[in-house]
């Protein structure tokens, strides 16, 4: 049965997933430096198998990693994987900041998508919120007037298989527990991604196998935090929240690479905040009702 409603809970798992989240942007620009992307992401799967074991062992071992929706499973990680590739791939094409803040077009598509495909209704506030978060992001990057680069077509790709990622992730939530999502996502994601990454292979140094490592960590277990939000929210209440990782990514990007943080930045941020107290602030009041 899934637990009950709770936006507390639901914000606390998305605060790991976004400090997880901002690590894996520097770890994997520093990874992809050296080696292929591809080999970068299979790599994450099958270290993060290894390092998911525990919570599987926790969970009764492989025979409850059962589930009667593996065509669902590997058609969400199909997409989930292409649209990772794609992500990885900006990181090495556009600046890191402007990588994230693209991505975050993704909660308009996840509104839409969990309207057409969960029956979730996008209120007012909802896409309010949303809208808020999105100028937001629109101040903090400011594109140029050149037109969309190639590094910035390929990051809107990968947001919106994103979007479209979660949104069966919200679905598969109401059958299968967080782990067996997790086990499926690795797996499958291992044998889609083994043969390109053996096509590319170069032995990592010692260094990047530290940045490998902890993309592996951070890549598992913050799909861990994400799934555990989603038991406990709406997909429309809970990809909002990742609009913070915007101005924590600029923070990261002032304090790894010295990059500026201007007003707008502070700006934008503002928005992105007022967006997500909305949120919030309006379904506070109908989750204690209910």
């Amino acid at each position: 049965m899934p637990p009950a409603a709770s936006l507390s809970k639901a914000a606390l798992w998305m605060a790991g997933w976004l400090v997880l989240m901002v690590v894996i942007a520097v770890a994997g620009r520093q990874a992809t430096r050296e080696l292929a992307v591809f080999q970068v992401m299979a790599l994450r799967s099958l270290i993060g198998l290894l390092m998911l074991y525990p919570l599987v062992h926790a969970h009764g071992g492989l025979a409850t990693m059962k589930t009667a929706r593996p065509w669902q499973h590997t058609g969400r990680n199909l997409v989930h994987y292409a649209a990772q590739y794609g992500w990885f791939a900006a990181l090495t094409m556009i600046p890191l900041a402007q990588v994230v803040a693209i991505e975050f077009t993704m909660p308009l598509w996840t509104v839409l998508l969990a309207a057409l495909a969960l029956g979730e209704r996008p209120t007012r506030w909802k896409l309010a919120a949303v809208l808020l978060g999105l100028v937001g992001v629109a101040i903090i990057v400011r594109p140029a007037g050149t037109g969309i680069s190639a590094g910035q077509g390929i990051a809107l790709a990968a947001a919106l298989g994103f979007a479209v990622s979660v949104t069966m992730v919200k679905s598969l939530t109401r059958t299968d527990d967080t782990v067996v999502i997790i086990f499926w996502m690795l797996v499958v994601q291992s044998l889609i991604g083994l043969l390109p990454a053996l096509w590319v292979w170069r032995w990592p140094t010692a260094g990047v196998w530290g940045w490998v490592l902890l993309i592996a960590f951070c890549g598992t277990f913050s799909h861990y935090c994400m799934t555990r939000a989603m038991r406990h929210a709406d997909a429309t209440v809970v990809v909002p929240m990742d609009f913070l990782r915007v101005p924590l990514t600029a923070l990261a990007g002032w304090l790894v690479y010295a990059e500026r943080i201007d007003a707008f930045t502070v700006l934008g941020t503002v928005l992105i905040l007022a967006g997500n107290l909305l949120n919030l602030g309006r379904l506070r009041p109908a989750a204690r009702a209910g």
